[in-house]
């Protein structure tokens, strides 16, 4: 009799901790004490489990492997790996707050049309108004008799 295989597949999130440390080290490549090492120099910070294990991330193991193409290819010491990720940090931030200032600006240019539109729609419009009975003095017609 032939057995049937089932294949299940399932999503997860890239920053879903899924992985334990040995997995996350055999799919970066690394030993398990290099994760180790790296957490405690703080360049990955994976999640933890109620009990207290690790538990890494899609996302984590990405940047597992990048941390190994800098060491290995790039020739690059972990304080430069540091800096790099901060400055890519730095930028993300950044960028963050040149696109919200650029939907401010956008916001205030359609303000400033608008109001510009309604400027021109009623300068024509304006006189100079009194109203009546607002002079400091009143003046009275007075008749004279002759």
């Amino acid at each position: 009799m032939a057995s049937r295989r089932t294949r299940i597949t399932a999503r997860v999130a890239n920053d879903r901790g899924v992985f334990m440390i040995s997995v996350a080290a055999e799919l970066a490549d690394m030993h398990p004490q290099t994760l180790r090492m790296y957490e405690a120099r703080g360049l990955i910070e994976p999640k933890r489990s109620p009990k207290g294990t690790r538990l890494y991330s899609q996302d984590d193991v990405d940047r597992l492997r990048r941390i190994q193409e800098m060491t290995t290819e790039l020739g690059m010491n972990l304080a430069g790996v540091e800096r790099v990720f901060e400055l890519e940090a730095k930028l993300s931030r950044l960028q963050g707050k040149v696109e919200a200032l650029e939907r401010r600006a956008a916001s205030l240019q359609e303000e400033i049309a608008r109001l510009e539109e309604v400027r021109r729609s009623v300068r024509a419009e304006i006189v100079r108004y009194e109203a009546p009975g607002t002079a400091l003095i009143p003046i009275r017609h007075v008749r004279r008799r002759s």
